[in-house]
């Protein structure tokens, strides 16, 4: 192995692995989390290579798409389930070629996203070591965070960084021998490095964290603080990437509205100011009880298009008890102000939960049917277990899972197939009514 004694250029090559999943469709999905990595990164004395293994898109609407796929054999642990298995993205020749365009390098660093994905993380590192089969691996990000013993058990790499990426990135490197040389005092933005993806959006991050505890979200584990970023510096990155030519964006936070006086008002102010022929979408889910008649006249006046609301339950005392995130009438209240602005079904899209501990299907299905009578789009969200959480808990000691549980079988495809003791076949006929709904 590769060992730096002195404080030395090196070269990093950065990879965002295979999506291996039953289903997988674009939704403004960019891997930024590396992008951010190598932001960090370019405080040091470094150059840098890109390979998004996800970067085969066939772009619908608005920078959305497919992506391409191919069929594998489903894991033993998922055969039951009565669907395909797929790797999507670029195919393995591919990304073996691009694998020795790209050296050479000193390290790899690979992210990670959903947990179940991690057939995805394991390939990727077995091509790139029958490629430079020396070469120092680190993998970060959620499914690093979260499993960390399962990624250190499994994966393949040889180092695991767990949370955030920050300046301890550094500890990293000096396990293998290097020594960052600090070169700049301020991070470079990832567009500027070379490294910017060629979908036709630009992913947006506002801010890290959330103030809120929702029992079923691992937000709060990936990010200990709630911190945002100043709304120039925001401007300034929307700003340069219209310049590029982006002229859709997608919000990334966990928390956009929070604070909005302070915050996304501002932005979206000076949007409007501007002038600026730009669209957004927000694909994470936003919270409702945030949004006012002020919040609702921006958010169409700057160029909103795609609105994804939190409401998971219409049943009080769940919405109570796993965080009190939005009340029904705070819900309801918001819709209204979204609507006397002009957004309709065509914009909003509101998550509702199934499969959480101890939920009966007749809460599912009152929930679809309020969701109808305001006339909304209803995007039907599998729950899936996040190691840590309080439903994870409560699973454990309710003995529906195990600590030992396959990643796998926390895939928001299977768990409430195989754990929330739902009849498949009346799940399916739910399903089928809320996408005839949907296309109505």
């Amino acid at each position: 192995m590769l060992q730096r004694l002195e404080a030395v250029k090196i070269r990093i090559l950065l990879i965002n692995p295979w999506i291996y999943d039953f289903a997988a469709t674009n939704l403004w999905s960019s891997p930024l989390g590396i992008l951010k990595v190598a932001e960090c990164l370019s405080l040091y004395d470094m150059e840098f290579a890109f390979i998004d293994c996800t970067d085969s898109v066939r772009i619908k609407r608005y920078g959305k798409g497919k992506y391409r796929r191919e069929i594998i054999e489903k894991p033993d642990c998922v055969k039951a389930i009565p669907r395909r298995f797929s790797r999507y993205g670029i195919g393995v020749d591919d990304f073996i070629e691009a694998l020795k365009k790209a050296m050479p390098f000193d390290a790899v660093l690979i992210t990670s996203i959903m947990s179940w994905w991690y057939p995805g993380i394991q390939k990727v590192i077995e091509c790139t070591r029958s490629v430079s089969a020396d070469t120092p691996i680190i993998l970060g990000g959620i499914y690093a965070t979260l499993w960390h013993r399962h990624a250190a058990e499994t994966s393949g790499a040889d180092f695991i960084f767990r949370g955030q990426v920050s300046k301890d990135i550094a500890f990293a490197f000096n396990t293998f021998g290097f020594r960052l040389k600090r070169k700049r005092e301020a991070e470079v933005p990832y567009y500027r490095l070379g490294l910017r993806a060629t979908y036709p959006f630009a992913p947006l991050l506002t801010s890290t964290g959330c103030p809120f505890s929702c029992h079923y979200c691992g937000s709060g584990l990936l990010n200990k603080d709630f911190i945002r970023r100043k709304p120039e510096s925001v401007l300034d990155d929307i700003n340069e990437l219209h310049s590029l030519g982006t002229r859709d964006f997608a919000f990334y936070d966990d928390a956009l509205f929070v604070d909005a006086g302070s915050h996304i008002k501002v932005i979206l102010n000076e949007i409007i100011s501007r002038k600026m022929d730009i669209r957004f979408h927000c694909p994470n889910g936003l919270h409702a009880r945030l949004i006012d008649d002020e919040l609702a006249r921006l958010l169409k006046e700057s160029g909103f298009r795609t609105l994804r609301l939190s409401l998971e339950t219409v049943n009080k005392e769940r919405q109570r008890e796993t965080g009190g995130k939005v009340s029904t009438s705070e819900f309801v209240r918001s819709i209204n102000s979204l609507k006397k602005y002009g957004f309709s079904k065509e914009d909003i899209g509101v998550y509702l939960m199934y499969g959480l501990p101890g939920q009966e299907f007749d809460e599912i299905r009152e929930g679809v049917e309020f969701l109808k009578s305001l006339g909304l789009k209803i995007n039907l969200t599998e729950f899936s277990p996040v190691p840590g959480t309080k439903c994870w808990e409560e699973l454990i000691s309710m003995g529906t899972i195990t600590e030992g549980i396959d990643p796998l079988l926390t895939n928001n495809s299977v768990f409430a197939r195989f754990f929330s003791g739902y009849d498949p076949e009346r799940l399916d006929q739910l399903k089928l009514r809320v996408k005839e709904y949907n296309s109505e």
